[in-house]
C-alpha cells in the first residue's frame, strides 16, 4: 500500500475516534479504539510488544 495512502487511512481513524469520544480520556481508551478500527478497516495491527530495557542498573 501507498505510504500517503495509508498515513490518511491510519490519521482517519484517530480523527473518527477523536469526534467520537471527545478529549480527556486516558491513553489506553483510545489506544484500544484506535486498534479496533485499524483492524475494522482490514489493516494488519499488532499491540505493543515487548522490547527489552535497561535504564542505568534498572532491567525493564
Amino acid at each position: 500500500m501507498e505510504y500517503n495512502k495509508l498515513t490518511e487511512q491510519i490519521i482517519g481513524c484517530a480523527i473518527k475516534i477523536h469526534r467520537s469520544l471527545g478529549p480527556g480520556l486516558l491513553e489506553s481508551a483510545y489506544q484500544e479504539c484506535l486498534f479496533f478500527e485499524l483492524k475494522k478497516s482490514g489493516l494488519f495491527v499488532e499491540k505493543e510488544k515487548p522490547l527489552p530495557l535497561v535504564y542505568e542498573e534498572v532491567p525493564n
